[in-house]
């Protein structure tokens, strides 16, 4: 078998791309989507059409220009990921607007909002789950949500004080960022770093540990990869979200791949009681994370601003 293939024997493998075409050549799990990824996606002619019908919908929805252009790219984001849930059998993310993330209301409404318009396409809310930044504000949204039967993931996550906050809020699925951990450590040490030593890969294997000692059932999701060796690092990890490029590399190697991370191992680690102003000093000390999770959220914004101007463009 391909690494690859003996990565499914122990990790749910899930598709870090909207490409329907890398979707079906490489059969995950799950898929996940962000405004980067929508944006990669609306140049693809699989979803030229909806681009239009998006914007035909909003319209005829009514409403000032900015409503449209706003319930365009929901409706936008729900059809592709409708689209992505015809081929995959599990579950499809999508992504709450970056910036309501530090607004619990806007965040709960936003996602409700969402899981409506994939019912209108048929479907059930256990095939999505709603993508949310891993502010303090962001996770007690998530609460709220998945007591409402709504689960969530919880994205742009680079600190154990964020994973630990996560869990306690009893989220189905956190997704830390290792590769974004591994170019902050880069860029300020000027080393180099190979997957045994790689910052990101020590964050997740940290935080699946401290899941797996204190009975947490929140799904560990190591998303962001640079290369195969953080992958292989990580085998095992609940779930992997591989964009389609490392998803062939793996496919290409068939050299023996080694189970790196399984739950039954303990890492023998101390529970952790966790309060808004230790979790807010906790992400501000730990200067990677605060710096990282900012800079997710812009560069998120920016993109979701990105693709509502394209799609204001349709049609004008």
């Amino acid at each position: 078998m391909n690494k690859l293939e003996q990565l499914r024997q122990m990790t749910d493998v899930v598709a870090d791309t909207g490409d329907l075409s890398a979707i079906k050549q490489y059969k995950p799990v799950d898929a996940t989507t962000n405004p980067s990824l929508l944006l990669k996606a609306v140049d693809l002619p699989d979803y030229s059409p909806l681009v239009l019908s998006s914007r035909d919908w909003a319209a005829r929805k009514g409403g000032g220009n900015q409503e449209i252009v706003s319930n365009s790219c929901d409706k936008l984001a729900v059809d592709i990921g409708t689209e992505i849930l015809r081929i995959i059998p599990g579950r499809v993310s999508s992504e709450v607007d970056a910036r309501l993330s530090f607004d619990e209301k806007a965040t709960i409404e936003k996602a409700k909002q969402l899981i409506d318009l994939y019912e209108q396409n048929g479907i059930p809310p256990k095939r999505v789950l709603i993508k949310i930044a891993s502010t303090w504000e962001g996770i007690r949204a998530a609460e709220k949500l998945e007591k409402d039967g709504i689960n969530c993931n919880l994205t742009l996550l680079f600190g154990f004080d964020q994973a630990i906050a996560c869990a306690d809020a009893g989220v189905f699925l956190i997704s830390p960022f290792v590769g974004r951990i591994l170019d902050w450590h880069k860029n300020n040490t000027g080393r180099e770093f190979v997957a045994e030593n790689d910052p990101g890969v020590a964050s997740v294997k940290k935080i699946y540990g401290y899941y797996k000692d204190h009975g947490y059932r929140t799904v560990v999701m190591g998303a962001s990869f640079r290369n195969i060796g953080q992958i292989e690092e990580l085998a095992g990890c609940d779930r992997l979200t591989i964009s389609p490029s490392l998803l062939d590399e793996l496919s290409s190697d068939k050299e023996n791949l080694e189970r790196k991370l399984c739950p039954t191992k303990s890492s023998d680690s101390d529970l952790i009681k966790q309060t808004e102003a230790s979790f807010r000093l906790g992400l501000n000390s730990d200067a990677m994370a605060h710096e990282k999770l900012g800079e997710g959220i812009r560069l998120f914004s920016k993109d979701q601003e990105h693709l509502e101007h394209i799609v204001s463009e349709v049609n004008a």
